[in-house]
Formats: C-alpha cells, sequence, structure tokens
C-alpha cells in the first residue's frame, strides 16, 4: 500500500482517538484476549515461524497453551511461581509465555546471548525457582560457577534433557486441552519480571502486569484507526517488543510472522514476502543496497526508534510508507509516538505526543515541571507502568518523583506539545538498539590484574548509533605487552554479552582526568576531536593479518 493511499483514509484525530482507546475497556487478562480472538477467528493463522514453516490457528494455540498448562501444573508451578525463559525465537517461548499468563506464573526472561555470570544473576536476583532452556544453552548453565539449589530437579530443557531434566515437550504430549479449575490473573497481577540494563551496572527486573502488556499492544494496535492483519518480530523474545508484538496481533485478530533473528538484509523480503502491514523499521535495512522491489510492499505503518532525522524523508520515499518515530522503555511500555497523519513532523526529530495511557512532562532535578522550551528529564506517569523493581527498593524509589517516572532522558516540549529527546543523563551506552550498562563493563575490566583505572564511554558510531570504548590506566609494573587489548577482550567476552565487549581500547600513561569532586572525568574522554584516535580497534585488529 503506497504512503498516499494510507494517508488519504479518514481518520479521528489524535486526541479524540486517544480518548476512546482509554475508555475502552481492557481484556480481564491476557489469557481473556487469547480466547476473544480464538472464538472470532479460531481457523485463522496466529503465529508463523518463518525459517521453519511453524503455524498456530488460534483454535491451535489456546489448545496447546492449555496442554502446557495443565503439564506445567503436574510438575509444580502454579500462580506465584517464579520461571526463568531462555529460549530462541521459536513456538515454544510464547507458548511457555501465555501458559504463565493462564496460570499466574511469573516469567524472568533470559537474554540467550548471556554470558554465565549473567544467567546466575537473572536466576538469582529473580528467586526463579525453575528454569525453561533450549538444550543449546545448557553449557552455560553447565559454566554458572556458583550453585543454585533452588532450580535443582527443576530445569525443562526445549530438545533433549540431561539426567535430572524434563523435556518440555513431555509437558504438551497426553495432558488434556480441558482448562483446569484455576482462578484467573486480575489485570495487575505480575506476569513478568523483564530486566533492563540500568545505570548503575548489573540489570534490574521491572515487575510488569497483565495490565501493561495489554496497554503497550491496544496502544500500538488501536492508536491510528487502521488495520493491521500481518506484522513482522525478528528481534529476541526475551527483549518486550516480541511479547506485545504477540498481544498486537490478537486485538488485530490477525498473523504475527516470527523470525530466527533480526537480518538487514532479509528485512525486506519479510516484508514482501509475507505482505507485512506493520514492523519496527531496523537501521540496518535501511543501509541495504537500493532494491528495485523497495517500494512494492503493503506497509500500512512502520515505527522507527532513535532513526537520524536527516533521513526520515529518504526513507519513506525509498520504500513508499509512512515511518513515524517512537520512544518507549521497558518501564513504561509506549510512551510517545509521532500520529500517523503528522505529515510536517517527518524529519523533526520529535518522538512526538503521548500514546494512550500516559502522560509526559519535562522537569528539573528536584521533580519540578518546566515549561515549554525548556530542557528537563523527560518523565512519564499513568496505570499499568512497571510496579517497581524486583527486591531493589532503593532503585525503585529512586526511578520516580511521586508517580512519574524518571527516564533519565533530556528532553524537551515544543508549543505545539511534541517532544523531543536532547540527551540521556543516565551513563548508559545505546549500541544498536541495545542497553549497556557502563558500570558493568568497567565493574568487569577492573577485575583484571594490572588494572588501576577504567572508564567505559560510548563513542560515535554510523552503523551501531554508538560504539563501547574503554579507557584504562594500568597498575605499576603493567604495560599493553603484559595486558594487551587480547587479553582484555577475552575476559570481557568470557563475562559479559557479545554486545557488551568493548570494540576500542585506549590506553593511558597516568590515571585518568578527574572532575573537580575527584570522579573520573568522562565529559574530558569524550572531548577529544577523533574519539578513535590512539585507541586500538577489535574489528581492524580481528581482520590484521597473522
Amino acid at each position: 500500500m503506497s504512503k498516499a493511499e494510507v494517508l488519504s483514509r479518514p481518520i479521528a484525530p489524535f486526541a479524540e482517538r486517544t480518548r476512546r482507546i482509554e475508555a475502552e475497556p481492557l481484556p480481564a487478562n491476557i489469557g481473556a484476549l487469547l480466547d476473544a480472538a480464538a472464538d472470532a477467528v479460531p481457523d485463522h493463522v496466529a503465529l508463523h515461524f518463518i525459517e521453519t514453516g511453524a503455524e498456530f490457528t488460534y483454535r491451535r494455540l489456546r489448545e496447546t497453551v492449555w496442554r502446557l498448562v495443565n503439564g506445567l501444573m503436574s510438575i509444580g508451578i502454579g500462580r506465584g511461581t517464579h520461571v526463568a525463559v531462555m529460549l530462541p525465537n521459536i513456538p515454544e517461548w510464547p507458548l511457555t509465555w501465555l501458559a504463565f499468563a493462564r496460570l499466574g506464573a511469573i516469567t524472568v526472561p533470559v537474554n540467550t546471548r548471556s554470558a554465565a555470570r549473567e544467567l546466575h544473576h537473572a536466576l538469582d536476583d529473580a528467586e526463579a525457582a525453575y528454569l525453561v532452556i533450549h538444550e543449546q544453552f545448557l553449557p552455560i548453565l553447565a559454566a554458572v560457577a556458583q550453585p543454585l539449589p533452588r532450580i535443582a530437579g527443576r530445569i525443562v530443557v526445549v530438545g533433549e534433557a540431561g539426567e535430572g531434566q524434563r523435556r518440555w515437550r513431555d509437558l504438551v504430549d497426553g495432558f488434556s486441552a480441558e482448562p483446569p479449575a484455576i482462578p484467573a490473573p486480575a489485570l495487575d497481577d505480575l506476569i513478568n519480571i523483564q530486566y533492563t540494563s540500568g545505570s548503575t551496572g548489573l540489570p534490574k527486573g521491572c515487575l510488569l502486569s497483565h495490565r501493561y502488556w495489554l496497554q503497550v499492544a491496544k496502544a500500538h494496535s488501536a492508536g491510528d484507526d487502521q488495520s493491521y492483519p500481518r506484522a513482522l518480530a525478528p528481534t529476541p523474545f526475551f527483549y518486550m517488543t516480541p511479547q506485545w508484538l504477540v498481544l498486537f496481533a490478537f486485538y488485530q485478530r490477525g498473523t504475527l510472522y516470527v523470525a530466527a533473528r533480526q537480518s538487514g538484509s532479509k528485512f525486506m523480503d519479510w516484508v514482501r514476502r509475507y505482505r507485512i502491514n506493520f514492523c519496527l523499521f531496523p537501521g540496518a535495512a535501511f543501509k541495504q543496497p537500493p532494491h528495485p522491489l523497495d517500494r512494492q510492499n503493503e506497509i500500512t505503518r512502520v515505527s522507527i526508534y532513535g532513526f537520524s532525522k536527516h533521513s526520515q524523508a529518504a526513507l519513506e520515499e525509498r520504500f513508499d510508507f509512512v515511518a513515524r518515530e517512537a520512544f518507549g522503555m521497558t518501564e513504561i511500555g509506549a510512551g510517545l509516538s509521532v500520529p500517523l497523519e503528522a505529515v510536517d513532523m517527518v524529519g523533526s526529530g520529535s518522538v512526538g505526543l503521548p500514546t494512550p495511557f500516559r502522560q509526559c512532562r519535562i522537569a528539573d532535578a528536584e521533580g519540578n515541571a518546566l515549561p515549554p522550551g525548556e530542557t528537563g528529564e523527560l518523565q512519564f506517569r499513568g496505570p499499568g507502568m512497571l510496579q517497581g523493581y524486583y527486591r531493589n527498593p532503593a532503585a525503585t524509589a529512586a526511578a520516580f518523583h511521586g508517580d512519574w517516572f524518571r527516564s533519565g532522558d533530556l528532553a524537551r516540549q515544543d508549543e505545539r506539545g511534541n517532544y523531543y529527546i536532547v540527551g540521556r543523563i543516565k551513563d548508559m551506552i545505546k549500541r544498536a538498539g541495545e542497553n549497556v550498562a557502563a558500570l558493568e563493563v568497567e565493574a568487569v575490566v577492573a577485575s583484571l590484574p594490572g588494572i588501576a583505572e577504567v572508564a567505559c564511554v560510548g563513542v560515535p558510531d554510523e552503523l551501531r548509533g554508538e560504539e563501547v570504548k574503554i579507557h584504562v590506566s594500568l597498575q605499576d609494573g603493567a604495560t599493553p605487552r603484559t595486558l594487551p587489548p587480547e587479553a582484555i577482550w577475552a575476559h570481557c567476552a568470557a563475562n559479559l554479552s557479545a554486545f557488551k565487549v568493548p570494540r576500542f581500547i585506549q590506553y593511558h600513561d597516568a590515571l585518568l582526568p578527574r572532575t573537580g569532586s575527584d570522579k573520573i572525568d568522562k565529559v574530558a574522554l569524550k572531548r577529544q576531536a577523533d574519539p578513535r584516535a590512539g585507541a586500538v580497534d577489535r574489528l581492524m585488529h580481528e581482520k590484521a593479518p597473522a
């Protein structure tokens, strides 16, 4: 569908759409939304997995979820049970999540790129009583240094299970699809402990409810008064986006097409082949060479996040679709979005207006609201946001000014109400859509013998937005020969997810520059004209001839 065709459709004013969406009752819980879709279109395909061709109609999906519910209950999983899930983008992920939603159990998504140390943190911090894991990740579990007695004998494996482990398939086969007599979860009951990297080091677990997910999906599904029967989810299920996209498809009585992993080169082929109407558009797809079929697609809208404002008009022209900037966070779900009809905002750099269920403001450091034009912290409030960080009351308290959630982003609002992100308060690096907490990288590097000081900063990168760079000074007696970049990279790779491993290392002969309060001056470190000058580039290092 062409951009002109989409924009020519009649549409209610944005404020009217928002009021209507907020006034409509939500489903009673996630399971109730699945039931409504299965009753309405039982034979329509709900989920399609691109690489394998596996499909679930709404009828089959509901029946399989109930079978799994009965199987999970047979091994002791029930209301309030914390279960970690470490699976790739395969049917077992959404099936397990939907079964937990029926049970009232709580999902703890685990990044599939986690090192053993990070897996241990998620299991321990979330107090997981069970683990659902794919067989390919069992070596990571085996490498966890500290024992986790809580999950001993409570490991469910997708694939071949080892001694003392259960097969996921056995919890479906042979069990009835008859719903058991269990209480239905309420809207504000928890369904996820969703880990998100913060500026204070190790990830924090966001407590998210059924209301949270239903609102996020509804805000995206109904916010434009458009039909989106086919959506695309190529990012990992342990992130928030594919989870709400499942419910997005349910609201639309449509199909979610799931890819095993994101691919810039394959993205538009998926869009054309599966006649996708809605997706989040990756910058990597725009960087692909132009294709004769670029404009032949059925997109109604794509959402873009952090896309260069200078390229947005070129993006729309190349693919002949509507692209609108948006802003969201794990803690709040959907927050801001440029309305479909706001043609004049293309290339403005604005992230738009508050989405349904959200209010926004700009505030100073003390939490006082600032008028339009002033720069301050972007803050949100409204129903269904995170209920806090699990077992971290200090972080929860620090994240709010009253009932306003502090995003950590610096922003301003114009006279028309549009918001613009202008910077970040938190010490965070955003690399290819991933949040990298500088403090976590620094803690890992500092644990190496020979390191005196380390500072982790982000440096601009055309492809990934930012790359991770570390500045290190060495202890007396240590040199770049005795502690070469290869040793630092190897240590980081063993203790961090791949996307957190620094690309650049810069050695300093003396201690790192300080501020007046004797803290490392990262502003000064970022100030150099060429942030890559004097640094060792891992990518260039790996390409160098032996």
